[in-house]
C-alpha cells in the first residue's frame, strides 16, 4: 500500500513545508491508536505484579506509535516529519516483541495474540510505504 504525501494535504500551500498538521486525517494514525486502544484492554488481565514491568512498558510502546506520528506532524519539515515516522516504526518494532514475550508468559491467549500482532504488522508495513513515498516524493 503506498501512501502518497500529497493525499495527506489540505493544500500545498497551507503551512511552511506542506505538511499536513492534522495527524488524525492520517490512516496510519488511525490504525495505530485503534491499536493502542487494543493493548490497553488486553493488558487490563495480566497479573498485577506486572503493573510497573511489561503492563507499562507495553502501553508505552503502544501509545508511543501513535504519539510518534502525532509528534511529527507539529514538526516543520518534511525530514522532521520523516524522521519522526521512522521512530513511530521502531516503536511498533518493540511493541511487537513486548507482546510476544506477553504471550509466551502466558498472559495473553493466542487469539489475543494474533490479532494485536497481525494488526501492528499493518501498522508497520503501512508506516515503512508511507515513509517510503515521503523519501520517494523529496
Amino acid at each position: 500500500m503506498a501512501y502518497s504525501l500529497h493525499c495527506y494535504l489540505p493544500s500545498h500551500g497551507g503551512c511552511k513545508a506542506g505538511i499536513m498538521r492534522d495527524y488524525k486525517k492520517l490512516k496510519v494514525w488511525s490504525r495505530a491508536h485503534q491499536w493502542a486502544l487494543k493493548v490497553y484492554r488486553a493488558t487490563e488481565s495480566f497479573p498485577p505484579d506486572e503493573r510497573l514491568g511489561l503492563i507499562k512498558q507495553l502501553r508505552h510502546s503502544a501509545v508511543s506509535v501513535s504519539e510518534k506520528i502525532a509528534e511529527g506532524c507539529g514538526r516543520e519539515s518534511i525530514r522532521e516529519f520523516c524522521r519522526f515516522l521512522i521512530i513511530s516504526a521502531a516503536s511498533a518494532s518493540k511493541a511487537e516483541y513486548q507482546l510476544l514475550l506477553a504471550y509466551d508468559l502466558g498472559y495473553i491467549d493466542g487469539k489475543t495474540y494474533c490479532e494485536l500482532n497481525e494488526h501492528i504488522i499493518e501498522v508497520k508495513k503501512m508506516l515503512n510505504s508511507f515513509i517510503h513515498s515521503i523519501s520517494m516524493e523529496n
